[in-house]
């Protein structure tokens, strides 16, 4: 198990609960928005919003948090987030806030409190990019987007 220190920014509403796995197999932990009392963030169709959640988090070197849409609210309501998957780097110590589009067609109101996506836990590798003078042959070669079939 991986240790994510969480800190609570000032002024924001300490009741709302932290990070939290729904299910004993969840890989993502839900988050939740942290609005000013009685506000709430109302979504036209194809608006987007950064939503708050109070929290700064600290990750250990080596690994990465990554943000993913709930795919409840995806399906019910086109809820999703436009960088998927965003990525929280291990150095980054700034407000966790989560970048929400409505890609349904009917307003969506992100209330205090909900569970607005979910955070993925996962290891990183860096690489060394180096230059060549020529890449290895492979059955695929150059072939792109849709190359190998349909889509």
């Amino acid at each position: 198990m991986v240790a994510i220190r969480v800190i609570r920014e000032e002024g924001f509403d300490p009741s709302v609960p932290l990070p939290s796995y729904e299910t004993s197999g969840a890989a993502g932990a839900d988050v939740r928005a942290n609005l000013p009392k009685g506000a709430s963030i109302t979504l036209e169709p194809g608006q987007r919003a950064l939503v708050p959640t109070g929290l700064r988090i600290e990750i250990p070197q080596g690994f990465e948090v990554q943000v993913r849409p709930r795919s409840g609210l995806a399906l019910k309501h086109g809820i999703t987030l436009p960088n998927t998957p965003g990525t929280i780097d291990s150095d980054y110590r700034g407000p966790l806030g989560v970048i929400v589009l409505n890609a349904g067609q009917e307003a969506f109101e992100v209330t205090h409190g909900e569970r607005i996506a979910q955070l993925v836990v996962a290891p990183v590798v860096q690489a060394a990019f180096e230059p060549a003078e020529a890449l290895s042959d492979t059955a695929r070669g150059a072939g792109g987007f849709g190359s190998t079939g349909r889509g």
